[in-house]
Parts: C-alpha cells; structure tokens; sequence
C-alpha cells in the first residue's frame, strides 16, 4: 500500500547515535526517521520538552541516546496522547524497564502494528493474560498510533483524488 511503511524501521536504541548530536542535527535526524510516518518536529519543540522537564538536559548542548530515544518516544505518542498521559507512560516504563528495553520494545511494537494495518503482514499473536500491565498499556497506545497513522496516510490520499 504505502512503500515508505512497508520499509519502515525505527533505529534501535544501540543505533541511535551516541556521540553527541546538537540540537540542529538531533531535530534532523529525528525528522529525518520519522519521515515515511508524516511526523515532523522542530527544533523548539525538542528545546520545550526540555525547558518543561520531559527530557534531561543536553551535556554541553548535546543530545545523547537516552535523550534521543525519550524524543523519538514522545514524538510518535503525542500523534495520540497528551503530554500529561505520555509522562504518565514514562515513569510506568522506567520502574519496569530500562531505557533500551522499553524503547525496543516500543519501536518492535509499532512496526508490527503498522505493518499489520497496512496490511503487510499477518496480526502478531500476543497472550494479553500473561503480559504485564506496563506492556498491555504500551500495546494500547502502539495500537492507538498506528490508527491515526494509517488515517493521516487515508486521508492524504484522500485529498490527492
């Protein structure tokens, strides 16, 4: 159906860059992954998050893999979420999880769910009995989000007719 989602692969936490990335290039590579999903941000939007808290400040104006994936993690879910319940969602992941386990989990889960809506692969089977409630709430927004994407995408289309 759509190229660019059958292609799409968010960067794991171990590809994320780690070196150091100033806000310019931090707001660019974001963009520029989270393109094929028509979600953009900008560079005051990355320096707001972090005026209000949501993410730690840059060490010496760099942006590092932790901070990166928490703005990767927040730029998706707010396409469902307020801020207040991705806060909430935040601090739920980080007493069950780390960082890296719970932002693969979550780039895992929205491939899949994508993948699935767009009609690429077979629904994924999950036994929802036996997952904790931190995963079972992350499914929900993953599910969320991948509604509002394929109807961006709907109603892009939509418009081009």
């Amino acid at each position: 159906m759509n190229t660019e989602i059958t292609e799409f692969k968010m960067p794991r936490f171990k590809e994320i860059p780690n070196v150091g990335l100033y806000l310019e290039q931090t707001t660019k590579y974001i963009n520029e992954c989270l393109a094929p999903l028509d979600i953009t941000v900008t560079a005051s939007m990355l320096s707001n998050y972090v005026k209000k808290g949501y993410v730690e400040h840059p060490v010496k104006k760099q942006y590092y893999a932790d901070q990166i994936a928490y703005l990767f993690f927040m730029s998706v879910t707010k396409q469902a979420l307020s801020m207040e319940n991705i806060l909430t969602l935040f601090e739920l992941q980080k007493k069950t999880y780390s960082v890296e386990t719970a932002y693969d989990y979550f780039c895992s889960e929205l491939e899949n769910g994508l993948h699935h809506l767009f009609e690429l692969e077979e629904e994924p089977a999950a036994d929802y009995k036996e997952m904790p409630f931190a995963k079972k709430t992350l499914q929900s927004v993953i599910t969320a989000i991948s509604h509002i994407i394929y109807l961006n995408y709907c109603f892009k289309n939509i418009s081009k007719n």
